[in-house]
């Protein structure tokens, strides 16, 4: 499984909010993870490295946790561009989402060198909040469900 994504919503960000630790483009000694659409459901995709380990051959809960959660805050944020008529790469600024709550079960333990496929649904509870169902899927094996509600991101976190 590879990343196919052309246009990512993380790619959309603004320079100012596009330095998450799971999904900033600008940070580089972070996850980089990008979210685009796969019909009418989201995704993204990521392969755990080595540092990812929870017990030898198995990738850390954190880190899934994390796949979760930056899945559901781009996966809210392509929802809520789409709908105010834009799609990644379309040379408009994306909007900024962050995480209001989220919610994590591990299903199985998720094996290592393994590319990891995340698949989200999108829920609008309100016009700024946004819930996000989420399976993470190693090869064919669904390894981890969650949730997350998203909320536009607040004027309080912008410089």
């Amino acid at each position: 499984m590879e990343n196919t994504l052309v246009h990512a919503i993380q790619d959309d960000y603004a320079d100012d909010y596009a330095w998450c630790y799971g999904c900033g483009r600008l940070n580089e000694q972070g996850l980089q993870l990008r979210t685009g659409w796969d019909g009418k459901n989201t995704v993204t995709y990521y392969t755990p490295q080595e540092e990812h380990t929870a017990i030898p051959g198995f990738v850390y809960g954190g880190l899934l946790a994390s796949l979760v959660d930056c899945h559901g805050t781009g996966s809210a944020a392509l929802y809520l561009h789409r709908k105010n008529g834009h799609e990644p790469g379309d040379g408009v600024d994306a909007p900024r989402m962050v995480t209001a709550s989220l919610n994590v079960n591990y299903l199985a333990p998720t094996p290592k060198n393994i590319p990891l496929q995340v698949v989200g649904t999108v829920e609008e509870i309100h016009p700024k909040k946004f819930k996000v169902h989420t399976k993470v899927y190693a090869g064919e094996k669904c390894c981890v469900e969650g949730e997350v509600t998203a909320v536009v991101m607040p004027d309080t976190f912008k410089k």
